[in-house]
């Protein structure tokens, strides 16, 4: 019988694994992937796939850079994205633009203000990013955040209503000690003002990777909602803050009661409950297993 012959994959078909593979790397690890994916791949097909799949990585991580000039880091995400490789850095109103493929930002330039919101709009955004900016400092020492308007930008004065989205991303990258992990949050807030009311919904996803002689992984999803009343700028971002804090201290709480549950529920359950005679071992009663008596017996010693 002739053995099937080999197909060679096509240039997309290698470019679609590729991207898969760049995409789903594990919490700062894509430069690693790309690195190796270089090594068995052409430059066309490499440059194809990276250049697709970067972007995509870069925002759904949340990636904090550094912005020359002084500026401090900016976010990126798709809720500061402005135009392909720009994005708005909302608490120095500039612009960054990021080479996604280096995970670099080049260059800033000021945003204009059509790309900010309104001075009313402001007013709660700047009030609650200062509340944040508290939190995470406490919460997340090397986490970044940002306060971005995703709807309603415009709005110039009371009796219209507008959305405003929290991001909290935090990373504690160790590669030389085989574990990296991240943070991120994503809190969407619905000022309400015909019913004076605002409507949070909450995303909170954490990733771990542990790959010393082994392959571990961590990738959880929780999502949240409160509410809480349309008040001034001020007294409305403590509220907001607040509540942000309620809920994430507390998935926390229940992340790390989970891992000290782990060994008591979780490995007992890996295990086989009863050996394959489906009988248990008479702990009490060894006796009846003596394999000196049994060899005794065997070859007639004693007797």
């Amino acid at each position: 019988m002739a053995e099937e012959e080999e197909t060679e994959l096509s240039d997309d078909q290698k470019k679609g694994i590729a991207k898969w593979f760049l995409v789903n790397a594990p919490a700062g690890e894509i430069q690693y992937v790309s690195k190796d994916l270089k090594l068995v791949l052409n430059d066309d097909v490499y440059n194809e796939a990276a250049s697709e799949a970067f972007p995509v990585y870069n925002k759904s991580h949340l990636i904090s850079l550094k912005m020359p000039g002084g500026f401090g880091d900016v976010l990126v995400t798709s809720y500061g994205e402005l135009q392909d490789n720009e994005y708005l850095d909302p608490k120095t109103a500039q612009v960054a633009i990021v080479d996604h493929v280096k995970q670099a930002c080049t260059k800033v330039r000021p945003a204009t203000d059509e790309e900010l919101p309104s001075a009313y709009v402001e007013e709660y955004r700047c009030a609650l990013e200062a509340e944040i900016l508290k939190y995470v400092a406490e919460a997340y020492p090397k986490g970044s955040c940002s306060v971005y308007c995703t709807n309603g930008k415009d709005v110039e004065e009371p009796g219209s209503d507008f959305d405003l989205v929290v991001v909290i991303a935090a990373a504690r990258l160790s590669p030389q000690n085989f574990c990296n992990g991240s943070w991120r949050t994503i809190w969407n807030i619905e000022f309400k003002d015909d019913i004076q009311k605002l409507e949070l919904n909450g995303k909170l996803l954490v990733g771990a990777h542990y790959f010393e002689e082994g392959n571990v992984q961590l990738d959880t999803k929780h999502e949240c909602r409160d509410s809480t009343i349309f008040q001034s700028p001020d007294d409305t971002a403590i509220s907001v803050a607040n509540l942000i804090r309620r809920h994430e201290t507390a998935y926390m709480a229940s992340l790390e009661e989970s891992y000290f549950k782990l060994s008591d529920n979780t490995f007992k359950e890996l295990r086989r409950k009863l050996p394959i005679t489906r009988t248990l071992f008479p702990w009490r009663n060894t006796r009846q297993f003596s394999l000196k008596r049994e060899i005794s017996e065997e070859l007639g010693i004693g007797k």
